[in-house]
């Protein structure tokens, strides 16, 4: 039972960590990626599609990011959706394609983007802990219904301790890679 609530708050944090790194791929670092336009709404179809599920989406070169609808007659909506979304890109309209141009970044714009990875890196922080938080409950409760043994639960609640302080170091360690990428001119 000990082992399984351990389990459990591992896979927990390690999705945390996973999403943290999600949401730093979405950062625009002055290179071009594709993660910065795929989660774009856009109005096709009479419903909110994701920018991926309408287009490919390529990046020929470090400064360039090319969208490739799969239906030609959306091509107006995709550009209408990039504008909409306020990431910081200009789309142009090549006919069969969009190009959209990724910008120098600015120090004050670097700055700026620092910030927001300190916030997913704190809000990845946070979800570690509140699975090291939901897991203590539930050893607590075994050791109050004395299902097992006060030394398992001590040992398992330092565990689950020990498991915390990894993945924090992970989400610090993805926040430092994030911001020497951002610094990086």
């Amino acid at each position: 039972m000990l082992s399984k609530i351990k389990q459990d708050a591992e896979s927990a944090m390690k999705k945390a960590l996973e999403h943290t790194v999600k949401e730093f791929s979405t950062i625009h670092t002055g290179k071009a990626a594709p993660a910065m336009v795929e989660n774009i709404q856009v109005e096709a179809y009479g419903s909110m599609m994701r920018l991926k599920d309408t287009a490919s989406v390529s990046t020929p070169d470090a400064r360039t990011i090319v969208i490739t609808p799969f239906d030609k007659s959306i091509i107006k909506d995709i550009e209408k959706a990039i504008l909409g979304a306020n990431v910081g890109l200009t789309p142009a309209n090549m006919g069969s394609f969009v190009r959209c141009s990724v910008p120098e970044l600015s120090g004050e714009r670097r700055a700026e983007l620092v910030k927001v990875a300190n916030r997913y890196a704190e809000a990845g922080r946070v979800g570690v802990r509140n699975c090291r938080r939901d897991a203590l409950e539930l050893v607590k409760k075994i050791n109050k219904d004395k299902a097992a043994s006060e030394d398992d639960c001590k040992r398992t609640e330092k565990d689950i301790q020990t498991l915390t302080d990894k993945y924090i170091a992970e989400v610090d360690k993805a926040l430092k890679v994030k911001e020497a990428d951002l610094q990086k001119v």
